[in-house]
């Protein structure tokens, strides 16, 4: 069962937790310091992604790279020294939150998540000539048991669901006849039951009359490894993988 608290924080099996930013700068959402010396020089209009969204990353730590932004004008053409701040619930931390759009109209920052596991929404804004301007980004946090899933995934099964290789790893993806689902795949894993995720981890896909080509883990991984595994597919499904039976407090 699913609790949900005020409108910040939802409680989701195998202890992991979603953070909702809102959509006002208030409640959860943490704003950005006043950084003084800061002046913006120009104004965009637009504000897009660069680089450092959707990570997942772990609990209390920042992630592995930072998230870049950039500034654009009606032309698309990059702004320099437009301001732009960086917001995100409670615990979560930028370094800068506040920072001027560089040569190249990109603005840096380094992003610690909080404490508790999920999924972030974090908000970036920039002034704009007229009206503020506001781009959504989300990070993904794994608790104790969804690293851990982490890690047994890597070590058992990106070999062959993750069809990106690493300097680490070869995939082995497109070699296979019957392509796996790769663990974000939420379109397709959160409609299967964790009793089904489990019983194909435990005896390989014929349990469930799919592919051979899924083997057995039932002597190798422990049911602890196995529910971490879920945990671990359950906290980077795209989408977000929604569990049925949520019950709404009072706020």
């Amino acid at each position: 069962m699913t609790r949900q608290f005020a409108s910040c924080m939802t409680f989701r099996p195998y202890g992991w937790v979603t953070l909702l930013a809102l959509t006002t700068l208030v409640g959860c959402q943490r704003g950005a310091s006043p950084a003084p010396g800061l002046k913006a020089t120009a104004t965009g209009t637009a504000i897009v992604e660069s680089s450092g969204g959707h990570q997942i990353g772990v609990t209390g730590t920042a992630l592995n790279d930072p998230l870049v932004v950039q500034v654009n004008d009606d032309q698309g053409t990059d702004v320099t020294g437009a301001l732009v701040e960086f917001h995100g619930p409670a615990g979560v931390n930028f370094d800068p939150a506040v920072v001027l759009t560089d040569s190249s109209g990109q603005a840096t920052t380094t992003v610690t998540l909080g404490a508790f596991a999920g999924r972030y929404k974090l908000s970036v804004v920039t002034p704009g000539k007229s009206h503020p301007v506001t781009l959504e980004v989300v990070e993904t946090a794994l608790g104790y048991q969804q690293r851990l899933g982490s890690i047994l995934a890597d070590k058992y099964c990106n070999r062959c669901h993750d069809p990106e290789s690493s300097p680490e790893r070869v995939s082995n993806y497109d070699n296979l006849a019957v392509k796996p689902h790769p663990f974000t795949e939420g379109d397709t894993l959160n409609k299967m039951s964790d009793a089904d995720l489990t019983s194909i981890i435990v005896h390989g896909g014929p349990a469930l009359n799919r592919s051979a080509l899924m083997p057995p883990y039932g002597t190798t991984l422990s049911a602890a490894d196995v529910r971490a595994l879920i945990a671990y597919t359950r906290a980077v499904a795209d989408p977000p993988y929604q569990p049925a039976g949520t019950v709404y407090a009072r706020k």
